[in-house]
C-alpha cells in the first residue's frame, strides 16, 4: 500500500508538468482553428456583414450604415414584395447591390410614369403599389415585364439615382445573397428587418 501511495503523486506531477510546458503557440493555433470552424460556416451560409455605399436607397438607408444580412431564410422561403435584398450585380457578380423587391415570380409589372402596377393570379385586375418609402421618382419611359419562376424585379427607393431592374433587367434568384436582417450602425438607427414593407401595406387596390 505504501509503495502505491508514493507513486500516485509522482505520476500526477508528471502530467501537470507536461501540460504546463505546452507551447503558448499551440493554444493560439487551437483557438484559431476553432474560431475558423465556427465563423466560416456562419459567414457562408447564415449571416454576414455589409456596409451600405451610395444614395440609391435613400432615405431608407445611407452610406456607412452597417447591416447584418440574413442568408438562411431564403433557403426555406422565397423573397417577398417589399423586402430589402442584397444581391450580386448580374453584370458584375464581384459587386453587391441593395434594393427593394417590387415584382415576384408570376407578376406582370408595368411602370407608367411614376405609377407601378402589378397584375397576377391574386390580382387579375391589377393593383397599384402604394410606396411611401420612395424619396424621388421622375416620370420615365413605360416599362412592362412578366416574371417567370425565380425571377424578381428590384428597384432602389431613391429611384432617380438607382441602377436597378429598369436599367439592367430582371434579377435571377440565384444572384440573391439574402435580406437585410439587422441595422447595427449608427446606434440610433438600430433596427430589425430595416426598411421592409409588408405586402398588405405596400399595395392599394385600384378598384
Amino acid at each position: 500500500m505504501s509503495l502505491f501511495s508514493k507513486k500516485e503523486p509522482s505520476d500526477q506531477s508528471t502530467v501537470d508538468t507536461a501540460i504546463n510546458e505546452e507551447h503558448p503557440l499551440t493554444e493560439i493555433v487551437r483557438f484559431s482553428l476553432i474560431a475558423i470552424l465556427i465563423v466560416i460556416p456562419i459567414r457562408m451560409f447564415i449571416a454576414q456583414p455589409f456596409i451600405v455605399s451610395g444614395a440609391s436607397m435613400a432615405e431608407t438607408f445611407h452610406s456607412g450604415e452597417y447591416l447584418i444580412v440574413d442568408q438562411l431564410s431564403y433557403y426555406f422561403q422565397q423573397p417577398q414584395r417589399g423586402e430589402i435584398v442584397i444581391f450580386k450585380y448580374p453584370r458584375d457578380p464581384s459587386k453587391f447591390f441593395i434594393k427593394r423587391v417590387i415584382g415576384t415570380p408570376g407578376d406582370t409589372l408595368e411602370i407608367d410614369g411614376t405609377t407601378v402596377t402589378i397584375t397576377n393570379e391574386e390580382y387579375p385586375d391589377g393593383i397599384v403599389l402604394d410606396e411611401p418609402y420612395i424619396k424621388s421618382m421622375k416620370p420615365s419611359a413605360r416599362v412592362t415585364e412578366t416574371l417567370g419562376d425565380h425571377e424578381y424585379f428590384v428597384m432602389g427607393d431613391n429611384r432617380d439615382q438607382s441602377s436597378d431592374s429598369r436599367t439592367w433587367g430582371i434579377l435571377q434568384e440565384s444572384y440573391i445573397v439574402g435580406r437585410a436582417f439587422l441595422r447595427l450602425f449608427p446606434p440610433g438607427e438600430l433596427d430589425y428587418f430595416p426598411g421592409s414593407a409588408a405586402t398588405e401595406e405596400s399595395v392599394a387596390d385600384t378598384n
